[in-house]
């Protein structure tokens, strides 16, 4: 189930780089692309049999210039964030940011055609903060709900939590972090997400599983 999802929610965040679509409404950017990504995963055989080279590149290429990594870091931090240092708070975005690479990769290597209906966009034409919200059905039939928040930026959308059965991200990352940071403060939570990408790195740990495990996925085709 952990990996339908991250399959589901992947796709849906995957966006690609265009300066003629910076003001496209959220909803229809996110289905425009998820069609452009599954054509991608689905011609590419080296993705579809796992390869991580082909897989990270994709990952790099279409999902990280359309994610908010500062904001998401910030908020799954919580009021700690505000009490590290810059170079703490670097180091921070640079270890979740791999963390998260490394979840994304394994979705991606996950994703088929499961089919997605989207949700109309509830929001005014000047928001800038909206969530757009989604359904599909997993191997069994049964509702998996899914949704993603994202924030307008002078150079576009950007995604910066998705919520899987009602439980959004950042609210899962920071219960973890916030257990860590009282354990052994901002340095001991860096450590802790630099020994986890190191394990991940080895394939000695798999990304859905373990501490800091928490939805981050994708969609395919849509309705």
């Amino acid at each position: 189930m952990r990996r339908f999802i991250l399959s589901i929610l992947l796709l849906a965040s995957s966006f690609v780089s265009s300066a003629s679509h910076a003001q496209e409404a959220p909803d229809k950017l996110i289905q425009r692309v998820t069609a452009e990504v599954m054509t991608a995963v689905r011609e590419n055989q080296d993705i579809q049999r796992g390869d991580q080279g082909s897989i990270q590149r994709l990952v790099e290429q279409k999902i990280v210039p359309h994610l908010d990594f500062e904001r998401t870091t910030s908020l799954a931090t919580g009021p700690s964030w505000r009490q590290a240092t810059p170079q703490q708070r670097q180091q921070l975005q640079d270890e979740f940011r791999a963390l998260l690479m490394h979840t994304y990769s394994s979705a991606l290597a996950q994703v088929r055609d499961q089919k997605i209906t989207y949700d109309p966009l509830r929001a005014a034409p000047d928001d800038t903060d909206v969530v757009v919200s989604a359904h599909a059905a997993n191997s069994r039939g049964e509702p998996v709900n899914f949704g993603y928040r994202l924030i307008k930026r002078d150079d576009g959308w950007k995604v910066y939590d998705v919520n899987v059965l009602g439980v959004w991200m950042i609210q899962a990352y920071r219960q973890s972090f916030a257990e860590q940071i009282r354990q052994s403060g901002i340095d001991g939570l860096i450590k802790a997400l630099a020994d986890k990408n190191r394990a991940l790195a080895s394939k000695t740990a798999q990304p859905d599983q373990g501490k800091f495990a928490a939805p981050v996925p994708t969609p395919a085709r849509q309705e």
